[in-house]
């Protein structure tokens, strides 16, 4: 056993060179190789950080923007309804008056009408009344001549 320890002490001396030799390569790994690449990395997480934020900035703004315009647009969609149905409104009033208009044009012409028609009717009753009499002393006057002869 005591031949093992010995061996076991002559390996460890032997080793204590190499241990020494790979704390300093660990440290000048760390302090060349690690330390640049972990600072990059910091960097370009704290970019990428950024420009999400920026993206997120963007897309907020760019919503914004979105709900603005529709907004305008419903605006201007309201304001051209309502154009159009006061246009619609003056159409229907222009085109109740018009038809006022051409109901009384037409209950004039009918009366007119009406007169003249009485007046014709007037005056044949009593263009048939003075033929009736003629038509009458004709016949009478037809009857008696044949009687007569």
């Amino acid at each position: 056993m005591e031949q093992t320890l010995q061996a076991l002490t002559g390996i460890l001396l032997k080793a204590i060179p190499t241990i020494i030799i790979l704390v300093i390569l660990h440290n000048f790994l760390k302090l060349v190789l690690f330390g640049p690449v972990e600072k990059m990395l910091k960097e370009r997480d704290a970019l990428t950080i950024g420009a999400r934020k920026a993206a997120e900035q963007s897309l907020a703004n760019a919503e914004r923007k979105t709900a603005e315009y529709e907004a305008q647009f419903r605006d201007a969609k309201a304001v051209v309804y309502k154009e159009q149905e006061e246009t619609r409104r003056k159409w229907l009033e222009d085109q109740a008056q018009q038809i006022a208009r051409a109901k009384t044009d037409n209950e004039a012409r009918v009366s007119l009408a009406k007169k003249e028609i009485m007046v014709e009717a007037s005056s044949a009753r009593s263009t048939l009344e003075r033929t009736t009499e003629e038509l009458a002393e004709e016949i009478a006057t037809s009857l008696l001549t044949r009687r007569a002869s």
